[in-house]
């Protein structure tokens, strides 16, 4: 059982978030042999004024 935790900085769209887990479903059956419906996906949008690199915040 594939599970990915992808973080990213900012709002997605529902569609981006579809077309996300489409990529991600569709790699790990291609690449690894792992069906798709047993492949979890979780998408964490943090805010930019909670994510930095170094001294540099992003939002």
């Amino acid at each position: 059982m594939p599970y990915v935790n992808l973080r990213v900085v900012g709002k997605l769209t529902r569609e981006q978030k579809k077309q996300i887990a489409k990529e991600f479903s569709d790699t790990l059956l291609r690449v690894a042999n792992k069906p798709k419906e047993a492949t979890y996906l979780v998408i964490d949008e943090v805010d930019g004024e909670n994510w930095a690199q170094g001294e540099k915040f992003f939002g």
